[in-house]
């Protein structure tokens, strides 16, 4: 596979991610990425994708997962009460119970087969919720934290969405969490049994909900959005907000048992699942072989790791990567779950071990605010290949024979690459 090492730059080793971090200096790195003409190509091209706010060309909706990815570069691409509205949205929709839907979409398009809800806030509008995962709270929480820290506009968490403020209906979304997917026995969040970060069950029919046939599960993704989600509120919470629950103990609970149950300090992975009332794989299925890459990454976001357990990590995803031809570190899981043991979902294909810019540019950002830009810059070298090779951001791509696949000008990918490659930059900038 093809690498970029030019004349007075790093070497790059077999997979086009693996590096030399010592054989170049910090001054060296700096030049060469604000010289990459990649980087300039890739975020323009973001731009143009992010002026709309749906998940992709395959996507008539807006779903909060994907916004709370893209969010940075909307607040560049559309205006700041473009962007706000869009936020506010989600609120309008909000459940009774606090809970945040997936998607939302005008009622006219509303022609799928989910359960759709209606709100009064929200007229014209439609909302689903795929309510195997348990992550929309979290990153509803997480896109406001980022409107703040892009506009410093402070004023939404104030703006009143019916008879309660911003900030009181994110708590209440919190809330959600700890009344209805809250593990009291683990002191974690739980959900259905889904692929790391997927929002499909094992089991053939509709995947996206839960039945009768649901395997309540815990997992790393679901519980470090959660984590990020409470510290971000942490962060934006004005002093004088009295909060309806302790969330800097329940953080600290989180922390603390994300480590004890989840972590397997001896593997220096996570574990995939805890399951609650029983598995849905077969005993002879070694699950706990399978790599997670997704809620990884958001557990480093998180805050739970050391540079040391991450340069642990980040190994082994450049080994499940070097074993694909065409796999980055976005890949979704490795190996593949076989689908004798999860029909709902081939080997190789969606969220079963395809491979994912939209998490793997994550990673990208991860690996940078922690001290190892130069494997950022080398891990994100594909990557930003790939866009250019296929001449737009794609949904997810084939391993085996690098097709993309998915959703065309998918936002999810083009948001995290504008974000990676802006925090790259960034740490190019104060080099000396």
């Amino acid at each position: 596979m093809a690498t970029h090492a030019q004349s007075g730059e790093f070497k790059l080793l077999s997979y086009p991610g693996r590096v030399e971090a010592a054989g170049i200096s910090k001054t060296a790195l700096a030049q060469q990425i604000q010289a990459d003409s990649r980087l300039d190509t890739v975020q323009a091209w973001a731009l143009k994708v992010l002026t709309g706010f749906n998940a992709g060309t395959g996507y008539g909706e807006i779903w909060i997962r994907d916004f709370n990815t893209f969010i940075k570069g909307s607040l560049k691409a559309r205006s700041r009460q473009d962007v706000k509205d869009a936020l506010l949205l989600f609120f309008k929709l909000q459940g009774t119970d606090g809970n945040i839907p997936d998607g939302a979409i005008n009622e006219k398009q509303a022609n799928v087969g989910y359960k759709y809800a209606h709100s009064a806030l929200a007229p014209g509008w439609a909302s689903h919720k795929n309510t195997v995962e348990t992550d929309q709270e979290s990153s509803l929480i997480q896109a406001v934290k980022q409107y703040i820290d892009v506009t410093g506009d402070k004023s939404i968490l104030q703006e009143k969405v019916g008879d309660q403020t911003v900030l009181q209906r994110m708590e209440a979304a919190m809330q959600f969490i700890l009344n209805e997917r809250w593990s009291k026995e683990y002191g974690l969040v739980k959900g259905a049994t889904t692929i790391d970060w997927g929002d499909v069950q094992p089991e053939t029919g509709w995947g996206v909900a839960l039945n009768e046939k649901t395997k309540w599960a815990i997992d790393i993704y679901d519980n470090a959005m959660f984590l990020l989600a409470i510290n971000d509120f942490l962060v934006i919470k004005p002093a004088a907000y009295v909060a309806r629950d302790n969330w800097k103990n329940i953080a600290s609970t989180l922390r603390k048992n994300i480590r004890k149950h989840l972590w397997d300090a001896t593997a220096n992975k996570y574990i995939p699942h805890i399951y609650l009332n029983g598995s849905p794989f077969p005993a002879s299925f070694d699950e706990r072989s399978i790599l997670y890459t997704g809620g990884t990454t958001c557990a480093i976001l998180a805050g739970l790791h050391d540079q040391k357990e991450i340069r642990l990590i980040n190994q082994q995803f450049l080994a499940a990567a070097e074993k694909e031809p065409f796999a980055t570190i976005g890949m979704t899981v490795y190996p593949p779950y076989p689908v004798e043991v999860f029909p709902n979902m081939p080997a190789y294909v969606y969220q079963n071990a395809g491979d994912w810019t939209w998490f793997g540019g994550r990673m990208i950002t991860a690996l940078t605010v922690n001290g190892m830009p130069a494997e950022a810059y080398a891990e994100m070298s594909p990557m930003l290949d790939r866009v250019i090779k296929n001449k737009g951001f794609n949904e997810w791509y084939d391993v085996r024979t690098g097709k993309a696949s998915g959703s065309g000008d998918f936002r999810g990918e083009a948001g995290v690459l504008y974000d990676a490659v802006s925090q790259l930059r960034a740490w190019a900038k104060k080099v000396k």
